[in-house]
């Protein structure tokens, strides 16, 4: 499918199946999304071919594979990660997070205008993220980058990072001029909303397998079951019971099916305990959230959605709008994405509380410096994070107690999902952002200067040449290939190159230098010089093969004395 609008651009995607891979890797939000991505960009993006940029074959392969399934028949180019010239005519790479800083310096080299940058936000509270924030006010990163937020509340977040990275580089180095800031746009995350059309077969079998009656309310939450990253469930378990009365008035009773996963296996028997005392009148029941037919049977059979998120890991709500897709009124906390993707007209936001400014410093100090953990950090947050039980259960009376305000709800919610979180809607949108930036870039290579200059890859302060920064440690300066000459020794009865290679496990321990052909080929010109040997100029002519390459071979045949100076 050719660019039919030219604000629309194309990206290479950055893949690791870590962010794209659920399937594989485990199911968690970043890779949910990073596939759900991936499947929208391959079915919606308004390109002539994709491009994956990575690491192995076996990344490149794997998102061959991915496109696929998802039945692109469009052209494929897999880029190596170490030869990323060949990205041109693409100007952008999408990278499936916040951008990390040692892709600005993967560019340096070869540019500041080489290519833009784009990222994503999923968590900022985790110490990784937020030293990167920092590194990347440091780092080579171009005002032509960008990190999309999922959210304006993500987008404050990531802001006040950079305030304070900002303002502390000032006072640590007073008069340094830094370089813009990278763009910050908002554009929320998508799902594919004709997925999760409702199957009326599947729902009413999951109710029958409930035992909710016709006059029963099924609430269902589909998340990752842990207190420490996603939600303390005690509060909805009070609203819960606290609602019952008014529904059992009607003839009624709550159902609660939480559908997902307990990563450890401790919070399944503390989420039992505490629905058993603290909602004995309603229904608790536990789904299978790693099988994808249970999790549409959730959506299929259930009357209302919760997600009374109270975390700081999360910044946008995917599971809502999938819900909002289904067909459903939701009930969310009033908090990051959800302020946005929940309206009054689809469902009903419940307000919550963070401590004061100060209360809760030594938390922050105590993660800083490792006395506590990421996800004690999350689970002590959270317990110190209200959310309104009071409000949350008026919510479910109103809800569990009309059913033609729920399907009012329901059908605004679809009807919201389409038209505002659907890939079809959110890859056009990215892709304006990618044409945006290959507008900055070309306007910058254009005019030249500081920005777009290439840096000394031998001189790169995060990752100096080793010959540079460890001169001090031989015990003299390496001689002068150019004018050294080298002989081939006699190998007698000593193995060759491909048995030393097997014995010293070159390629099974992937630190592979340079292939044994070549190696042969190499050391066969020194050996056709004889006793006097040749220089590396004359290695070069006589191989046939480029100058770094026949250096760094003679380096490896001169360690396992292939090769000796030449009397």
């Amino acid at each position: 499918m050719p660019d039919e609008n030219p604000l629309l651009t194309n990206a290479a995607i950055w893949f690791a199946a870590d962010g794209f891979d659920p399937a594989t890797k485990g199911i968690n939000g970043r890779r949910v999304a990073g596939e759900s991505f991936l499947r929208g960009f391959f079915q919606h993006g308004a390109v002539d071919q994709f491009v994956s940029l990575s690491h192995t074959s076996s990344d490149h392969a794997g998102f061959a594979a991915m496109a696929r399934a998802a039945g692109v028949t469009r052209p494929l180019r897999a880029v190596p990660l170490h030869l990323p010239g060949q990205l041109a005519p693409v100007d952008v790479v999408y990278y499936p997070s916040p951008i990390d800083p040692r892709e600005c310096w993967r560019r340096a080299p070869y540019g500041g205008a080489a290519w833009a940058l784009c990222g994503v936000t999923h968590t900022t509270a985790t110490r990784a993220v937020m030293n990167a924030v920092f590194d990347l006010r440091s780092a080579p990163q171009m005002p032509w980058d960008a990190v999309i937020c999922t959210s304006t509340a993500v987008q404050a977040s990531l802001r006040t990072l950079m305030e304070l990275a900002e303002a502390h580089l000032g006072q640590r180095f007073p008069g340094a001029v830094l370089p813009a800031r990278p763009l910050l746009p908002v554009i929320p995350l998508g799902v594919h909303t004709q997925d999760f059309q409702p199957d009326p077969a599947a729902g009413q079998a999951l109710r029958d397998r409930l035992g909710a009656a016709p006059a029963d309310v099924v609430v269902s939450c589909i998340a990752r079951l842990t207190p420490d990253e996603k939600f303390d469930p005690f509060p909805l378990f009070l609203a819960l019971e606290a609602a019952a009365p008014a529904l059992a008035a009607k003839g009624g009773r709550f159902h609660l099916a939480l559908c997902g996963q307990f990563l450890d296996p401790a919070w399944s028997a503390a989420f039992a305990a505490g629905a058993a005392r603290l909602m004995p009148s309603v229904g608790y029941h536990f789904l299978n959230g790693g099988d994808a037919a249970e999790r549409n049977a959730t959506l299929s059979g259930s009357d209302v959605f919760v997600f009374p998120i109270d975390n700081l890991q999360e910044t946008f709500g995917l599971a809502p709008i999938e819900a909002m897709a289904a067909g459903l009124p939701v009930i969310v906390s009033d908090w990051d994405g959800m302020k946005e993707t929940v309206t009054p007209d689809v469902g009903i936001r419940i307000p919550t509380e963070l401590p004061r400014a100060g209360e809760v410093t030594h938390l922050s100090l105590r993660h800083l410096g490792g006395t506590d953990s990421y996800l004690q950090y999350l689970g002590q947050m959270s317990a110190l994070t209200r959310i309104d039980v009071g409000a949350m259960t008026r919510a479910l009376v109103r809800l569990g107690t009309d059913a033609d305000l729920r399907a009012r709800m329901g059908a605004a919610g679809r009807a919201r999902a389409v038209a505002l979180y659907d890939w079809r809607v959110i890859i056009p949108q990215m892709q304006a952002l990618w044409g945006e930036q290959a507008a900055l870039l070309a306007h910058a290579r254009t005019k030249g200067g500081p920005l777009v200059a290439k840096a000394d890859g031998n001189r790169l302060p995060t990752g100096p040449a080793p010959d540079r920064m460890f001169a001090s440690y031989p015990s003299l300066p390496a001689p002068d290939l150019a004018v050294r000459r080298l002989r081939a020794v006699a190998l007698g009865t000593r193995p060759d190159i491909v048995e030393t290679f097997a014995l010293r496990r070159y390629i099974a321990s992937r630190r592979l230098i340079e292939t044994t052909d070549r190696l042969q080929a190499i050391l066969a010109t020194y050996s056709a010089a004889g006793d006097a040997g040749a220089t590396l100029a004359e290695a070069v002519t006589a191989s046939g093969i480029p100058r770094p390459i026949v250096a760094r071979a003679t380096l490896w045949l001169l360690k396992y004395h292939f090769l000796e100076e030449a009397a």
